[in-house]
């Protein structure tokens, strides 16, 4: 029997360890827990060991029974993983973005026979594989690409927008989403390089819609061009990548984001006795004669009684509440004011929306297809995120055990050898694309 590793048994894990203990009748699972409590509370039935893999000698002599390690530790521990994995000839996946230090390995574990794939989860992951699966077959029957557009949200189930104004909470790390976009965006539209600025960003959406789900809104990621390579899309006129919120969300962010409550570059001491409004108050002019609303409506140009001020005093940013900190940058402390109102409760569900568009010259003539996946949760634990990063990494384990993806070295899901089975198993999971043809008549 061979052995496969689970390293972490958090949150995201649930669903890949749920799907790995179903299908365990070639292999058995170990799980790798610093705290092991937290595993055996959520798999009573499971191999548990206690691991930390920054007591390397000992991680180390307990991996090497391993066939497949599995690192579901926080992004800057895969390194250390990776190390031990490629000396000792063990294949790995992790849903985490390739660093340079891991892809140097790649030598390593390809002349050990065996293979780290990394980006084996949403986005990354399941967002390379459907791209790439439409985007060959393009390729393939010679037809010239123009243009691709890819975005992808995790959001509040349709069910509870209605006591939820901005129609949003936390779904994955709520860090990434305050610090969304910071930086330069850079894309290709129509052949010319696009930037814009973090200050504008929030202000240019794009209305996307998603038969039977409705309408979304997304704004640009921060490089798309780093996928010309990765896709091999070089040439192409149009190269867009983006994230998905519900109608309305951008402008209201954008109120965070023209004050400064996003910057995440220096940090305010003396926290203990601030609240919500204080903090607000901080970057606002003083006028002892104006409310801190009526100075924030009259910085952001909006009414007081604006859609964007509602949903303002929703998510609690005028209250008396003190912020529960001792010192932070002002993007934690507005994270920790936020996960007060936007982490999910148990009657709430969560909601994965992903959608591509490909546009190409057929025999000089323009055509498009459309594809998008929609995923919803069921609970708090079940969650459509779990499943979604969770599931491409159980599939892959259990085709990598079967000797049913045969790969070397450092990869993505971005070649046809990985993406095509992982896709045909997501499929009868429940994750299966909606593709249509949107050509112009």
């Amino acid at each position: 029997m061979k052995n496969i590793f689970v390293l972490g048994a958090g949150r995201s894990s649930t669903v890949l360890i749920e799907y790995l203990m179903m299908e365990k009748t070639s292999f058995n699972i170990i799980i790798g827990e610093k705290e092991p409590r937290i595993a055996e509370q959520k798999f009573p039935s499971a191999k548990i060991i206690s691991f930390d893999i920054l007591d390397t000698a000992v991680a180390r002599d307990q991996l090497k029974t391993a066939d497949l390690v599995i690192s579901m530790l926080p992004p800057t521990l895969h390194l250390p993983v990776a190390v031990i994995c490629a000396d000792l000839g063990i294949s790995m996946l992790t849903a985490s973005y390739v660093s340079d230090e891991i892809q140097k390995l790649s030598p390593s574990f390809e002349s050990k026979g065996v293979c780290c794939i990394m980006e084996m989860g949403l986005d990354p992951g399941i967002d390379h594989m459907s791209a790439m699966r439409i985007l060959d077959r393009i390729k393939s029957s010679g037809h010239t690409l123009t243009a691709f557009e890819t975005f992808t949200g995790g959001l509040l189930a349709d069910d509870q927008k209605v006591d939820n104004p901005w129609q949003y909470k936390f779904t994955w790390n709520p860090r990434n989403v305050v610090l969304a976009g910071t930086g330069i965006v850079k894309f290709i539209q129509e052949g010319r390089l696009k930037y814009i600025p973090y200050q504008k960003l929030f202000q240019r959406t794009e209305v996307i819609h998603i038969p039977e789900y409705g309408y979304f809104e997304g704004y640009a990621n921060r490089d798309s061009l780093k996928y010309l390579d990765v896709y091999k899309l070089n040439g192409i006129n149009t190269l867009y990548r983006g994230t998905l919120r519900r109608p309305g969300f951008c402008k209201a962010w954008d109120a965070f984001v023209q004050i400064g409550a996003t910057d995440d570059s220096y940090t305010l001491f003396g926290l203990e006795d601030m609240t919500h409004r204080q903090f607000i108050n901080t970057f606002l002019q003083y006028n002892p004669n104006d409310s801190i609303e009526l100075k924030l409506a009259h910085y952001l140009n909006i009414g007081m009684e604006s859609v964007e001020m509602y949903k303002l005093k929703w998510i609690g940013i005028f209250d008396d509440q003190l912020i529960g900190l001792q010192e932070g940058t002002p993007a934690q402390i507005l994270e920790h004011i936020l996960k007060k109102k936007w982490t999910l409760d148990d009657s709430e569900r969560d909601l994965i929306v992903m959608w591509h568009k490909f546009d190409y010259l057929e025999n000089n003539k323009i055509k498009q297809i459309q594809s998008h996946l929609v995923v919803e949760g069921k609970d708090q634990v079940h969650t459509a995120m779990s499943n979604t990063v969770g599931l491409p990494l159980g599939v892959t384990a259990k085709l990598l055990m079967e000797d049913k993806i045969k790969v070397t070295g450092v990869q993505v899901p971005t070649i046809k050898k990985i993406y095509e089975p992982v896709l045909d198993k997501l499929s009868r999971h429940g994750l299966k694309f909606f593709e249509r043809d949107t050509s112009a008549t």
